[in-house]
C-alpha cells in the first residue's frame, strides 16, 4: 500500500527494500518502510525499531507521533528510529486477520460498503450509510500499534513526502536563484520560491522563500515555511459557506466535463466536453435558457420535439422550461461553449426525464 503524496527517486533502492520486505511479509509479518532519517525532522512520525536487532525487516516496537526538536534529535542519534513513510507490505488474509483481531468494527463497516455496493459504469460505489460507519482510522491506528507481527524495514531511495508546496519545491530542479517554477512565470530578484501559474501570467518582484500557487478559482501567496497554515483560509472558505471548497471550476460527469469560463448577474459561460457516444439526460430547467455553440466535434441535439445535428462553428438555442438533450455521436470529443441566462443559474435547477446513468 503508497501513500499518493510521495516521491521515490532512487528506484533501485526502493526495489531492494521491497524485496527484503517481501520475505517477511510471506512468513506472514506486516511490513512498514522506516525512512532512514537524515535530519531531526518534527514534521514526522516515527517508528522505533526493536534495539539490537540486525534482521532487514526489524521488529516494530513501537510507532511516535510527531516529537519536538529536541526529542526528534535524540531520536536520529539513537539509530533505531525511522520515518514513518505510510507505506506497507503484507498478505491481504494476514491484514484482514489482524484487522478482526484488532479492530473488528472497521473489518464489518468495510464488508458492509461492499456487499450493498452498486455498479455505475465502471465505478463501484460503496454504500454510503455502512461506509460512513467505519471508524476514520489509519493502518497505523486501526492494526500496526496493536499488532504483535509489525517489523520495519528501513529504507534510502531518496523518499520525500510531497504533503506541501513546499515539498514541490525541494523535489524540482531549480534555477539558478533557487527558485522552481511552472507555467507563464517572470521575476526579478525572487530566490529559493516556488512559483506555479496554470491561467495567467503570474510576475513576482523581491521575494524570498515564499510559495505562489494561482489556479482558475483562486490565488495562493505564502511564506514558505508557513504554507502548511493554508487549512486555516479553507476553514475560513468553509464558516463563510462559500463554493470554492466544495465547487472546483472544472466538474468531471460520467459523460465528460464542464469547466466555468466566467459568470456574473445572470449569466454563466461554461466550456463542455462530451465523450465520444456519450450523451447528457433528457432534460428541462425552470429558470434559465441556454445557448449552445459548437468548438469542436460533432452533436446532436434534442429541442423538444426536434433532433439537430450541429458541427463546428454552428449553435442552438435551448428556451426556458423546454426539454432538450446533447449527444456526441461521433469518434471524437466534443467541445462546445454554453451561455447560461435567467434570474438563477444553480446546478439543482435541473429536472431530469431520461439518463444513461442512472440519476433520475
Amino acid at each position: 500500500l503508497l501513500p499518493a503524496d510521495h516521491v521515490i527517486l532512487d528506484k533501485q533502492a526502493f526495489a531492494a527494500s521491497i524485496e527484503s520486505a517481501s520475505k517477511a511479509a510471506e512468513s506472514g509479518s506486516l511490513v512498514t518502510f522506516g525512512i532512514v532519517p537524515s535530519a531531526p525532522e518534527t514534521g514526522y512520525g516515527y517508528i522505533r525499531a526493536v534495539a539490537g536487532s540486525t534482521d532487514a525487516a526489524r521488529p516494530v516496537a513501537e510507532f511516535v507521533e510527531k516529537p519536538s526538536l529536541e526529542r526528534a534529535e535524540s531520536y536520529v542519534a539513537s539509530g533505531d528510529y525511522f520515518w514513518n513513510s505510510g507505506m506497507f507490505l503484507f498478505k491481504p488474509e494476514v491484514y484482514l486477520a489482524e484487522l478482526e483481531a484488532n479492530s473488528p468494527e472497521m473489518l464489518v463497516a468495510c464488508r458492509n460498503a461492499v456487499e450493498k455496493a452498486r455498479k455505475d459504469l465502471d465505478f463501484l460505489r460503496l454504500d454510503p450509510e455502512a461506509f460512513t460507519a467505519c471508524p476514520a482510522n489509519s493502518i497505523d491506528y486501526a492494526v500496526m500499534e496493536k499488532t504483535a507481527n509489525a517489523v520495519v524495514v528501513p529504507m534510502q531511495a531518496g523518499w520525500n513526502d510531497v504533503g506541501a508546496w513546499s515539498a514541490l519545491w525541494s523535489v524540482h530542479e531549480r534555477d539558478a536563484e533557487g527558485n522552481v517554477k511552472r507555467g507563464d512565470v517572470l521575476t526579478h530578484e525572487v530566490r529559493n520560491s516556488y512559483i506555479h501559474a496554470t491561467h495567467r501570467l503570474v510576475a513576482a518582484v523581491g521575494l524570498e522563500e515564499h510559495v505562489i500557487v494561482e489556479t482558475a478559482d483562486a490565488v495562493l501567496v505564502a511564506s514558505k515555511d508557513r504554507v502548511q497554515e493554508v487549512k486555516t483560509i479553507v476553514e475560513q472558505l468553509r464558516l463563510q459557506e462559500r463554493e470554492e471548497p466544495l465547487i472546483h471550476r472544472r466538474v468531471y460527469r460520467p459523460w465528460g466535463s464542464y469547466e466555468t469560463v466566467d459568470e456574473g448577474e445572470r449569466f454563466k459561460v461554461k466550456r463542455i466536453t462530451v465523450k465520444p457516444g456519450a450523451a447528457l439526460s433528457l432534460q428541462m430547467h425552470h429558470q434559465r435558457a441556454e445557448h449552445w455553440i459548437v468548438v469542436t466535434g460533432k452533436a446532436l441535439v434534442t429541442v423538444g420535439d426536434r433532433q439537430v445535428p450541429l458541427e463546428a462553428n454552428e449553435s442552438i438555442y435551448i428556451p426556458l422550461q423546454e426539454k432538450h438533450r446533447l449527444e456526441n455521436p461521433g469518434e471524437e470529443p466534443l467541445e462546445l461553449i454554453e451561455v447560461q441566462s435567467g434570474e438563477y443559474l444553480g446546478e439543482d435547477d435541473i429536472v431530469r426525464f431520461e439518463d444513461h446513468y442512472g440519476r433520475l
